[in-house]
């Protein structure tokens, strides 16, 4: 027995064949040199499965067996289910069974389609080779042959980039200045990458931001980042808009001195990373570790116990509080903790209640449920990071530039971090490790002038009322001169 890799055209038996297997069977259809049909009748093809078997005429034993072992649910008794004549009518459609040729335009519209998915669904190219996915295809278009692995891997993903590359350059190469953003990460190999994506603005004034590689590098160490990023802007031919083109990094020092030794600028640290680095120094306090750990273990443990979990549904039921799984934190990620202490606290009475249930109390060693004073740091610590809360969402969610946003932001931030007399001595704590650590960010006097001239081109800023007057004044005579000089080479270009 053996499965053929394409769709065989199949010749029904004739009306005599009077057997019931051949309601599941035809005969294989081959093509001689010239492209003649000839029927093999010493071959038999399964109708459902397209396994071609041995025929000896008159035998169907095959077959049957076939039948049994792959399609217990055909009926084999009986005789065959008595079959119409085609008609002269019915010949036209007969003649679209034909599987299609390599080159023509269907087949290459699937392929594109097939390489399109492998490439933005970054699915392996081993997935062609899958049987439910060939399966889905033969029944969408049995007329379509689907090429090996080798061709994705070789032709088609291969030209697709080169084609959508082709475009991306296009776009770059039209926009008069380009930023960057740039992102290193360790995969679970343990090979260490960059990825390099490019902002800009198109000839119809939207905001366009298109990766342009990701590299892998030898380290994260600041000569392989500079030249990865060298060879960024040098491959795509970016444009040094008055000689330079702005990145936006993380904050690590690495990438920090990546970005100067490549001599880009200026290095924008992004808001967001520096938001979570001032949220994870508050959230270092004593008190409020402990208060958390404490949380986690009781999380983990509803996450990971059935009866847990199936009493605390029980108790939300009852309590009317909603079914609601609690959320488990990602220790680097501050706003993930914000959730988990915001869901903890909206089911503090279901949790205390499944806690204190003897099925569940029995399981839970050395996890104690949280007192009243820990309960209240935790709504404390919550309204305090509402601004921080606010703030990450609207700079990951904006589909804008946000370098407009840093400066009055920042400001934003340090306010609502002001003591108050009402504060206990731990929340005071929290306050004052993120306001000592965002009042050190964005302090390099040009940055503070280029992130200030942002501001001021942005209409929800432009008024700049969270700087002094000197200050408003200084950057608004900066920008217009920056207009001057620029009508200027405008018309000497012209």
């Amino acid at each position: 027995m053996a499965a053929a890799s394409a769709v065989p055209e199949i010749e029904p038996p004739p009306p005599s064949f009077r057997s019931a297997v051949w309601n599941f069977f035809g005969f294989h259809v081959k093509r001689d040199p010239d492209g003649k049909r000839v029927v093999d009748k010493t071959t038999t093809v399964c109708r459902r499965c397209h396994t071609m078997l041995n025929y000896v005429s008159g035998n169907t034993t095959n077959m049957t067996v076939h039948l049994r072992r792959h399609h217990p649910d055909a009926k084999t008794s009986g005789v065959r289910e008595k079959q119409q004549q085609p008609s002269k009518q019915q010949a036209l459609p007969e003649s679209f069974r034909q599987p299609f040729t390599r080159d023509s335009k269907r087949a290459k519209e699937i392929d594109r389609a097939i390489a399109t998915f492998i490439a933005v669904d970054m699915r392996p190219f081993s997935v062609v080779d899958n049987i439910g996915f060939r399966e889905m295809l033969r029944v969408l278009e049995p007329r379509y042959n689907l090429p090996s692995r080798t061709y994705f891997t070789e032709t088609a993903v291969p030209a697709l980039y080169n084609e959508t590359k082709a475009k991306l350059e296009t776009g770059v190469s039209a926009a008069p200045a380009v930023a960057l953003t740039s992102d290193g990460w360790t995969s679970r190999a343990t090979q260490s990458f960059l990825t390099v994506t490019a902002h800009y603005i198109d000839p119809e004034w939207q905001m366009k931001s298109s990766v342009l590689q990701t590299r892998l590098i030898e380290s994260h160490a600041t000569n392989d980042l500079a030249k990865a990023l060298s060879e960024a802007v040098e491959d795509w031919k970016l444009v040094r808009a008055k000689g330079t083109i702005p990145v936006t990094t993380d904050n690590v020092r690495n990438i920090v001195n990546a970005v100067t030794a490549a001599g880009l600028g200026p290095q924008i640290g992004c808001f967001a990373h520096t938001i979570n680095i001032a949220a994870q120094k508050g959230m270092a306090v004593s008190k409020v570790s402990h208060l958390l750990a404490k949380m986690r273990k009781i999380v983990t443990f509803f996450h990971r116990s059935t009866t847990g979990h199936n009493v605390l549904k029980r108790k939300q039921e009852l309590l009317q509080l909603g079914e609601k799984k609690l959320i488990q934190d990602v220790s680097t990620r501050w706003n993930s903790t914000h959730d988990m202490m915001e869901r903890y606290l909206e089911q503090k009475d279901a949790v205390f209640a499944a806690m204190a249930d003897n099925t569940v109390k029995k399981n839970m060693k050395n996890i104690n449920s949280l007192s009243d004073d820990e309960h209240t740091l935790a709504e404390n610590l919550v309204a305090v990071m509402k601004t921080l809360k606010t703030v990450t969402i609207m700079m990951c969610e904006a589909s804008s530039p946000t370098a407009s946003m840093i400066m009055p932001l920042k400001i934003s931030i340090l306010n609502s971090m002001v003591q108050s007399d009402d504060d206990s001595p731990t929340v005071r704590d929290v306050k004052k490790n993120i306001r000592d650590d965002l009042e050190q960010r964005y302090t390099d006097p040009a940055i503070q002038h280029y992130l200030h001239k942002c501001t001021a081109l942005d209409p929800r800023f432009k008024s700049l009322r969270h700087l002094d007057d000197a200050t408003q004044l200084r950057i608004f005579a900066a920008l217009n001169t920056e207009i001057v000089l620029s009508i200027e080479e405008v018309s000497i270009i012209l």
